[in-house]
Formats: structure tokens, C-alpha cells, sequence
């Protein structure tokens, strides 16, 4: 899924727009993570990001476009690796019954991270509710007993989830 920005530079200046301000950009991102190594991921990763959704207008202040974009990238970064992290983890307490190849538990976490953003946006609540009808298999009664809240707003939290995700396929389609 890409993301338009209104205020990215068409192709032909983005070498300039690397050019002048990538090592500003590590060097800002250094100074937030303290990590070299994941600032430079951060910094390429955000100006990929803006090769793939750019639109032709001049940048007006480069840096502060580009914080923005390294911002929202370091998040996605940080989400990633939460993810990552809690799936290990619930791994590594499961009962060993065969064990996942590298490959397959790439495809699992890519589908947990598809999830994730598929679920992005909903309240607390909505996104338990999915989850634990989904991944637990629940029913509504039950779910509402351990939200606390009424059976009629586990329908519309269902509802807002499904159209979430109906949402959410369409744009990966187009």
C-alpha cells in the first residue's frame, strides 16, 4: 500500500533532495534512536518511501517534510518490531509440535503485520472484539462479558471491524 505525499518531489529532484539532506536526515534520527545502523535503515527507508509515492511539486522546507516522512516510518519500524517480537515470544511458549521453517515464519509474521495494519485505526475495544471472535473464537455474549461492555456494542464493534477490513482489501486491490 502506498502513501501519496502532497508535498513530495517528483523523481528528478529526489537525487537532490538525497543529496543535500540525507546526512542531515541520519544525523537527526541518530541523535533520536542512537543507533547508526538503524538510522541509516530509517533514512533510505524514508526516502524509498517517498520515491514510491512522490507528486511533482517543490519542497517549500525539505527537512521538516522530510522528519515528518522519517517519523512516520519509524513507527511503522517500531510497530514492526513489537510485532516481531511479541509473535517470538508467544512462540517460543508454545508446545513445540514441528518446527516452522524460516520461510514460513516470515509468511506468519508478514500476515501478522497485514493484520496489524488492516486492524490500524480501531479503538481498543473494536480490535479486542475482532480478535477474540476471530482468534478465539468467542461469541458475542462472551466477548461482552470480558469487555464489559453490552452484546449491541460487540455487534457494532464487529461491524466496524469487518467494514475496516472489507476497507482495507479494496485498497490493497487497487
Amino acid at each position: 500500500m502506498s502513501t501519496a505525499f502532497p508535498d513530495a518531489p517528483p523523481p528528478h529532484d529526489l537525487h537532490a533532495l538525497y543529496r543535500d539532506h540525507n546526512g542531515w536526515l541520519q544525523g537527526w534520527l541518530r541523535r533520536r534512536l542512537g543507533d547508526r545502523e538503524r538510522a541509516a535503515d530509517i533514512a533510505h527507508d524514508t526516502f524509498l518511501r517517498l520515491l514510491v509515492g512522490s507528486v511533482a511539486q517543490p519542497l517549500r522546507e525539505p527537512r521538516s517534510f522530510l522528519a515528518t516522512v522519517a517519523k512516520r516510518v519509524m513507527v511503522d519500524h517500531l510497530r514492526r518490531r513489537s510485532l516481531e517480537e511479541a509473535y517470538l515470544e508467544a512462540l517460543a511458549h508454545q508446545p513445540e509440535l514441528q518446527e516452522c521453517s524460516p520461510e514460513e515464519r516470515l509468511l506468519m509474521l508478514e500476515t501478522l503485520l497485514q493484520l496489524d495494519a488492516m486492524l490500524d485505526g480501531l479503538g481498543h475495544k473494536t480490535r479486542q472484539a475482532f480478535l477474540l471472535a476471530q482468534l478465539d473464537g468467542l461469541g458475542y455474549a462472551e466477548i461482552a462479558e470480558r469487555l464489559g461492555v453490552s452484546v449491541s456494542s460487540v455487534t457494532k464493534y464487529m461491524a466496524r471491524a469487518t467494514e475496516q477490513c472489507l476497507l482495507f482489501a479494496l485498497d490493497a486491490q487497487a
